[in-house]
């Protein structure tokens, strides 16, 4: 593992003591460890591998000019610069992993050059601000957060040492240990779930891995949903079972927290990869806990999921609009797309009997998904609730019969 490499990126203009410790741990245990130097503000004498004026230019500005960005756009320069280094680092297939320190400026920087990596390759960031909400840093990529402790301040002391080797010894075991992410031998199926629709998901998994598939659920909630757009994008994906389509709610009006990092429903069609989609839980939004509903969204029909999630029904004009969207999405697919119905709820909350039960909105949905759909698109509808057995194998036997005609 000599010729391989656990790329640092830090600010050595502060962080100068933990980059040399870093260095040399790492070097110790058989692994090159250049520093990438991200600082932007004071000067210093540390010899980096990556010094910050060429980091700043591979970020396309002059280091003398950074300083009269946007303090923002500093970081964004300093993020995109570094993330070029490593993919050209992991292009010659010389980086074994990243290791980065740092508070709130050395966390977006590293963030940012870290997701520009593919899956798989070991990222890891020891913050100042990991105990605190780190979706923006970490997006829908596989970066480690591991809070600090202590602030990260004069090198190695008797807590820092401690969390700095656990971090760099995550790291290189993850480099020398993990499985990268490859190609298995059975065509991938991905498919979306929550747990309101986690009955039809596990029921048409079943079916489907019985039918020689591997079939990989992706949580929607906003994050994992994105992250299954950027694996279709890069190819791991020859067919979508998309049956919880919620993220599409939070990508229309933007309110609710499982809103997607990238647009969904568009990679799949793009690839022309076969679809079966579902409106699964696209009926409600999710919001945290009750004080955090915004006003607009009071006194409609709510389900209080738990004391960090409160699901409340959409409205007529909003479902409208939803399926409208939907239809626009569907139309531009590339290969075959077929839409599934659950006339009866696209949830377990929307199934008669319980709260967000309103079958005349739902209506408005399908009525507006029917009146923009281009005539290729096929809609099946069935009378069932979305978690019924009779829905989900008929979710799975209708990907099967698109997988088997592309194959043809």
């Amino acid at each position: 593992m000599a010729h391989k490499s656990i790329a640092i990126i830090v600010t050595a203009d502060t962080k100068e003591a933990e980059a040399r410790f870093l260095n040399e741990y790492i070097e110790a245990q058989g692994f090159n460890a250049p520093v990438i130097d991200v600082s932007t503000r004071h000067p210093h004498d540390y010899k980096v591998a990556y010094c910050r004026e060429d980091v700043c230019k591979l970020g396309n500005v002059e280091y003398k000019d950074l300083c009269n960005l946007r303090r923002d756009n500093m970081m964004k320069t300093m993020g995109e610069g570094s993330a070029k280094i490593l993919l050209d680092l992991y292009e010659k297939n010389e980086l074994a992993g990243v290791l980065a320190v740092g508070g709130n400026q050395g966390t977006a920087i590293a963030s940012i050059a870290m997701r520009a990596l593919p899956i798989g390759v070991p990222k890891l960031i020891v913050s100042t601000v990991a105990s605190g909400y780190v979706r923006p840093y970490v997006e829908y990529k596989d970066i480690i957060m591991m809070f600090s402790v202590s602030d990260i301040l004069g090198g190695a002391n008797t807590v820092s040492r401690t969390i700095l080797t656990n971090a760099a010894g995550a790291v290189m075991g993850m480099a020398q240990y993990g499985q990268p992410l490859t190609r298995g031998d059975k065509p991938v199926i991905a498919t979306t779930a929550f747990g309101n629709t986690d009955a039809a998901v596990n029921q048409a998994r079943v079916i489907l891995e019985e039918k020689g598939y591997e079939v990989i659920a992706f949580h929607a909630s906003g994050a994992s949903g994105s992250a299954m757009e950027y694996l279709i994008e890069q190819g791991y994906v020859q067919g979508v079972l998309d049956i919880t389509t919620h993220e599409l709610l939070g990508e229309v009006f933007g309110d609710d927290i499982y809103t997607p990092l990238r647009p969904r429903l568009e990679e799949a069609g793009k690839r022309g990869i076969p679809q079966v989609i579902v409106p699964g839980a696209i009926e409600y939004f999710c919001f945290g806990g009750p004080d955090t509903v915004p006003e607009k969204y009071l006194n409609r029909k709510t389900h209080y999921h738990n004391p960090y999630n409160t699901n409340i029904r959409v409205t007529k004009e909003e479902a409208e609009k939803t399926g409208e969207v939907m239809a626009q999405k569907l139309n531009k697919a590339k290969g075959p797309v077929v839409v599934l119905i659950p006339m009866k709820g696209f949830s377990e909350n929307g199934r008669e009997g319980n709260v967000l039960y309103e079958p005349e909105t739902d209506e408005v949905f399908v009525k507006s998904l029917e009146k923009h759909i281009d005539s290729r698109v096929k809609i099946i509808k069935i009378a069932a609730n979305i978690n019924d057995k009779e829905f989900s194998d008929k979710a799975a036997q209708i990907m099967h019969d698109l997988m088997l005609e592309v194959q043809k």
